[in-house]
């Protein structure tokens, strides 16, 4: 029997044990957990990557 699991799946996973652990932040996490999407080729690859695109540029902008 073979068990398949999504790599957004996956992704989840792992953040929610960082965070569990305190090894990551929460945003840390979120980044990590939306980028599993991209990786995936889900549906929801396009819009995080604009969402995550944004971030980053907003966040270049302040510094």
């Amino acid at each position: 029997m073979l068990i398949t699991f999504s790599t957004a799946f996956v992704f989840g996973l792992i953040t929610g044990v960082l965070v569990w652990t305190k090894r990551v932040g929460i945003g840390t996490a979120l980044a990590v957990w939306l980028s599993g999407f991209t990786l995936a080729s889900t549906g929801l690859a396009g819009p995080v990557n604009t969402a995550l695109a944004s971030a980053i540029t907003a966040l270049t902008q302040l510094h």
